[in-house]
This record gives C-alpha cells, sequence and structure tokens, in this order.
C-alpha cells in the first residue's frame, strides 16, 4: 500500500495583505496539521517561496508591490509549485488569468476555510499521486512526455509546464484520441468535482494549447477534450 506523506512534513506559504484574512487561513492550515508561513506583499512572497521552499502556496490577488499574478508568474518561473489563488473579485475573466498565469485553483472570497482547506489538501493529494506513478515515456505522434522527470517535448522542442498543465496533459496523453469530459477531467486531474471548475480546465487546456500547439487538444462541444497529437 502506497504511504502518503505526512501533513506535518507539508509547508504552506499564505500570501495576503488583509492581516486578519492571512492569520484566520493560517490559523486552520496548521489546525490541519500544516506548517504555515506568513507574507503580506509581492516581493515578500517571492523571496518566501525561495526561501521556505513551501509545498503549496495560498495567494491573494490583490497586494501591495505587486500583485498576485505576478508573484505568480516569477515563482513558477523558477520552481513550479501549486499555487490556490484567492480574488475579492467576480469576474471570470479575472480568475481565468490566474489560472493562465499558473495558479492551478482560485476561490473567490468571502470564501468558507473549511473549503480552503479542503482544495489544499486536493491539490497536495494530486501532487503526491503524481509523484507515486511508476515512471514511464508517453509517447504520442510527436509528443514525448517523459513521466520520472516531469518534462514534455513536442517536436523536440521542450515546453515548460506548471504541475497541473502537466498532470492535464498527461491524462489525455494517457488515452489519445478519446474524448474525456470536463467533469472527469477536473475530478480526476484537480481531485475535486464541482461544475464550475470546469472553466479551470478550458483554461489549462488553452494553456497547452499555447505552449504546445493549437492542434493538440480537440475540443468536442458540450462534451470535453481528446488529445490529437499525430
Amino acid at each position: 500500500m502506497e504511504q502518503s506523506t505526512p501533513v506535518a512534513s507539508r509547508r504552506i506559504l499564505v500570501v495576503d495583505d488583509e492581516v486578519t484574512i492571512a492569520e484566520s487561513v493560517a490559523a486552520r492550515l496548521r489546525a490541519e496539521g500544516f506548517t504555515v508561513d506568513l507574507a503580506h506583499d509581492g516581493p515578500s512572497a517571492v523571496d518566501a517561496v525561495a526561501a521556505r521552499k513551501p509545498d503549496l502556496v495560498v495567494l491573494d490577488v490583490m497586494l501591495p508591490g505587486f500583485d498576485g499574478l505576478e508573484v505568480c508568474r516569477r515563482v513558477q518561473a523558477v520552481r513550479p509549485i501549486p499555487v490556490l489563488m484567492l480574488t475579492a473579485r467576480t469576474d471570470e475573466t479575472d480568475q481565468l488569468i490566474g489560472l493562465g498565469v499558473g495558479a492551478d485553483d482560485y476561490l473567490t472570497k468571502p470564501f468558507s476555510l473549511r473549503v480552503l482547506a479542503a482544495r489544499v489538501h486536493a491539490l497536495l493529494r494530486r501532487v503526491e499521486r503524481a509523484a507515486d506513478r511508476d515512471g514511464a515515456t508517453i509517447l504520442v505522434g510527436d509528443l514525448r512526455i517523459d513521466v520520472d522527470q516531469r518534462r514534455v517535448w513536442r517536436a523536440e522542442v521542450e515546453a515548460q509546464l506548471t504541475p497541473l498543465e502537466f498532470d492535464l496533459l498527461a491524462r489525455l496523453a494517457r488515452r489519445p484520441r478519446v474524448v474525456l469530459a470536463r467533469e472527469q477531467l477536473l475530478e480526476e486531474v484537480w481531485d475535486w468535482a464541482d461544475a464550475a471548475g470546469t472553466r479551470a480546465v478550458d483554461s489549462h487546456v488553452k494553456a497547452l494549447r499555447r505552449k504546445l500547439g493549437a492542434d493538440l487538444i480537440r475540443t468536442v462541444h458540450g462534451v470535453g477534450y481528446a488529445l490529437e497529437a499525430r
């Protein structure tokens, strides 16, 4: 039986300029058994990621110094890391921008601390599950995926993917040309089922097309997606 990594060994960075919210989130996550660090602006968040090397970042969009989108861009450029983004904005475009720069999931304020904790656990389970899979190389047409090293090439040109982009691509590539429903992908890749989250699937598919080619993934309207690399 696979052994899960103890929660206590997981470090989370919470970034929010509203101290009350940051401390409430930190308290809930510490109660769940995590080690938690805090940052309250963009520059200190980037520094904290470099210094503390957290396993996951809970990141507010609106920050002084520079915003959470820029924080996400900078930390993902150095080391792929799961990011749960918090936003006070309900505009879908803002949420998709966050997902597009490398965030794995988002919550809109106000949010339930119980839901936030559940999302954190789900993201970490996904990362752990991906790390525990037997190594293999997946070949589909001119697409090559090294599961052990978590690296991807198309036509021998390497693409830099976020952790979630990689997991989504690998899930599609394991069943090439088979249409997988958005809800199925959300449950199997994100490890949670929520119809509203299908927008996250769409956003990450767009990112994969941008990085690997518009012809890589076929949309089946009203259903989902299929990998079509030749």
